[in-house]
């Protein structure tokens, strides 16, 4: 089973995006039981906060359960457990390797690194457009599943 951990700064927008988005696209491909699929914040100013309401009028829209979704903070034993900590942007990045001290295994990755336009994808709770965000999300886990499949792990 592949392991992924979304996560941003308050994993209320674009990391819960992301979770629901991809596992939306491995059930729609038959892959729900190669993946173990979540999503966290690096800071604890939402914990117990349910998804923003413009990622959920996404997720709505897509016809995607979000409704158990209720945010949480990254700990040093997701590492442990995950496969893939992908982060939204390089700021998420710098707190993910200073939470949990490095990242000895190489499993900390940037969400558009799996793009053909690495870069941060824009946070929309300072943006306030998330369908921006929402294409971005799309293309970083189509991306990931092309990674995963030219690396023979699906």
């Amino acid at each position: 089973m592949i392991k992924v951990l979304f996560i941003c700064h308050g994993n209320i927008c674009r990391s819960p995006m992301a979770e629901f988005v991809f596992k939306n696209m491995v059930e729609n491909r038959g892959l729900e039981d190669l993946f173990h699929i979540a999503s966290a914040a690096t800071s604890t100013e939402e914990i117990g906060s349910p998804v923003h309401y413009g990622t959920a009028r996404i997720l709505d829209r897509l016809h995607i359960d979000y409704s158990d979704k209720r945010a949480r903070q990254m700990t040093k034993r997701d590492y442990e457990e995950y496969d893939y900590l992908i982060g939204m942007d390089s700021r998420n990045l710098r707190n993910m390797h200073r939470m949990i001290g490095g990242d000895p295994d190489d499993k900390i990755h940037l969400m558009l690194d799996f793009t053909d336009e690495p870069g941060d994808v824009a946070d929309p709770w300072y943006t306030g457009n998330f369908e921006v965000t929402y294409r971005d999300v799309v293309a970083g886990c189509e991306g990931f599943l092309e990674y995963l499949k030219r690396n023979g792990e699906i």
